[in-house]
């Protein structure tokens, strides 16, 4: 009787375990692969978009969606990649040469089509178009977005109410820009400059900047004067006028130059830009971490490693801590390295010091590879 009565516990107690790894097993966060899709408003071979690739997959494969470095280059390579644990696929709008209303809305048409047929858990949107014109395709849809690497405020959109209370289904990481400390390392590389002059392209990202830092200028809160503002799309006249008012100022602020057009209506490379800046224009500059790396002098870097990473880490809360984005507050991550361009600096016939504080040297300067060759 006794052994009767033990073999029916142990058949109790087994058939509770099983029930119970058969319930783990059917948990939506143990046996669902997420299915992530990503839009990227630029294109493979900008700067910032291989900056922002390599936080995501960072962060991607801290919380264990991708599994190893392998994986994390066949993403780099296909744009598509099935683990054990996700399925994350990644669009490009490339932005930065389909300028015009009627080319982005053609491509936004597309790309919608291409998420809704994905069915993705969570979409992220990689900068300000794909903010624009994905996100407000899915606004108080059931999928959560996060963005990255919106410039100035995220409310602009209409994406979220505000800043603290974004108040829809779409949350995220937006660029603080760091003008102020970026100008400073500049007066600390080149205590005399007192002038600048403003330089960007006619983009989203070059009027955000554009607009933060006429601003802060008419605020009093930089550490030097805004003499003039060239905003255009005109390769020719963005050159023309860098020429003039390098005559005029101690230093520029070089916001963007990556949607500029040739007189045939061609886009023209960033680095075609950077190497003729560097070839002709005398007085130094503060711009953005990426331009550091194809030869500009320094800036505080506002990190695309760091936006995308933290985009992850909030998508992380969403899917398994249940954070809603309504209430989730967006957010800007801490100012990225003090960079400098070691090039620049020996062009300019400037000397570094330890006192200066610098965080990241850059030896070469991409937008020069081709001459040294």
């Amino acid at each position: 009787m006794m052994n009767t009565r033990a073999s029916v516990i142990v058949l109790l107690l087994l058939g509770l375990c099983l029930t119970s790894i058969r319930c783990q097993a059917a948990s939506p966060d143990a046996a669902e692969k997420k299915r992530f899709i990503v839009v990227s408003s630029y294109s493979r071979d900008y700067l910032w978009s291989q900056d922002t690739h390599k936080g995501f997959c960072a962060a991607m494969t801290t919380y264990g969606y991708i599994e190893n470095a392998e994986q994390v280059e066949e993403f780099g390579k296909k744009d598509l990649i099935e683990t054990s644990r996700a399925v994350i696929k990644k669009i490009w709008m490339d932005a930065k040469r389909k300028t015009t209303k009627a080319e982005l809305k053609k491509a936004a048409v597309e790309i919608t089509q291409e998420i809704k047929a994905f069915k993705p858990d969570l979409i992220f949107l990689g900068d300000d178009e794909a903010g624009n014109y994905i996100g407000n395709q899915f606004l108080d849809t059931a999928i959560p977005m996060v963005f990255w690497g919106f410039n100035d405020s995220p409310v602009k959109y209409g994406l979220v109410d505000s800043i603290d209370a974004p108040g829809h289904n779409v949350t995220g990481v937006y660029q603080s820009g760091f003008y102020f400390e970026s100008l400073i390392l500049l007066k600390t590389l080149v205590p005399g400059v007192r002038t600048f002059a403003l330089l960007t392209d006619d983009s989203p990202s070059g009027r955000a900047h554009q607009k933060a830092i006429e601003f802060l200028a008419r605020q009093g809160e930089l550490p030097m004067k805004l003499i003039a503002t060239v905003s255009t799309n005109d390769y020719d006249v963005w050159k023309a006028r860098a020429l003039e008012l390098q005559k005029r100022v101690d230093s520029f602020y070089v916001a963007q130059y990556s949607t500029l057009k040739d007189d045939m209506g061609a886009p023209v490379p960033g680095n075609e830009v950077a190497r003729w800046y560097l070839k002709n224009i005398r007085v130094p500059e503060a711009t953005q971490g990426q331009f550091v790396k194809q030869g500009l002098l320094c800036a505080a870097d506002d990190s695309g490693y760091k936006q995308a990473y933290e985009a992850v880490s909030m998508a992380q809360d969403i899917l398994i801590r249940h954070a809603k984005p309504a209430t989730y507050p967006t957010r800007a991550p801490s100012r990225g390295a003090l960079m400098v361009n070691g090039e620049r600096i020996k062009a300019l016939g400037l000397t570094l010091t330890p006192a200066m504080g610098i965080e990241e040297f850059i030896k070469g300067a991409s937008a020069l590879k081709d001459d040294r060759k």
